[in-house]
């Protein structure tokens, strides 16, 4: 465990998945977590009473990414939360993905939807974060394995591409803060976006043998790396995208 006793974070779409499993790992290394979520309040609700009950501090705030209005909303419910402390530290977790933003099947209204979360929502989240941030803050983005792999999805490809290139610029231009922006891509990770890893047990085989560690990924695996970028272990680290996928098409299937 990293020590984040009196520090402070928000993780976006932290009511599921790998963004609540990041939610928890921070706040069992003691930060006070507000835990982000777009429409599922049962979800965040459930998320906030598991850290309570493992001894953790957290609050929810709510907001709908894919609208820039709503930022309003989630700022006032951040601030309100941290009560006048400043921000330590933002994860970009929250994530969009349609299935038929192919090439053959994209249209205006699914990229502007997918670009809308994945890449102008991070953007200005970081934008209203960074006044309320200190000196030597940590900002963690969510990208994906996608970056570098082909698959059929482009647009989500394409969204997460950017966010790759949205932190190599913050790192450059917050550097002179102490503030280190960094990358976490995982691979193939049991998740809702990845339903089909448990419904179908061939399919999880299929991942197996092309991990190098011969299986897929679960979300504690991302969130044990995005707190190594959120502690004080990670202070000489920024500008740097982290592969966390057990070795994901190191080579040829044997």
């Amino acid at each position: 465990m990293t020590d984040l006793t009196g520090r402070t974070a928000l993780v976006t779409g932290a009511s599921r998945g790998i963004g609540r499993a990041i939610a928890e790992r921070l706040a069992a290394d003691g930060a006070l977590v507000a835990v982000h979520y777009g429409s599922n309040e049962t979800a965040a609700k459930e998320t906030v009473a598991a850290i309570e009950q493992a001894g953790g501090q957290a609050f929810a705030v709510r907001a709908d990414l894919a609208e820039t209005a709503e930022l309003d909303a989630l700022f006032a419910g951040l601030q309100e939360g941290l009560a006048g402390r400043p921000l330590d530290i933002l994860v970009n977790n929250a994530a969009y993905i349609d299935y038929s933003a192919t090439i053959e099947g994209a249209t205006p209204e699914t990229f502007d939807r997918l670009f809308a979360v994945n890449v102008r929502a991070p953007l200005f989240v970081i934008q209203r974060a960074l006044p309320l941030m200190s000196d030597g803050g940590r900002i963690v983005n969510v990208s994906s394995g996608v970056t570098w792999f082909a698959t059929p999805e482009v647009v989500y490809g394409m969204s997460k591409g950017a966010l790759n290139v949205l932190s190599r610029s913050l790192a450059k231009t917050q550097g002179p803060r102490g503030i280190t922006v960094n990358t976490v891509s995982p691979g193939i990770t049991e998740t809702d976006m990845n339903g089909w890893l448990t419904e179908s047990a061939d399919a999880a085989r299929a991942v197996a043998g092309i991990t190098a560690l011969g299986r897929h990924g679960q979300p504690a695996d991302i969130a044990d790396a995005v707190a190594f970028f959120a502690s004080d272990d990670g202070r000489w680290v920024t500008g740097q995208t982290l592969e966390v996928n057990g070795g994901l098409l190191l080579g040829p299937p044997a």
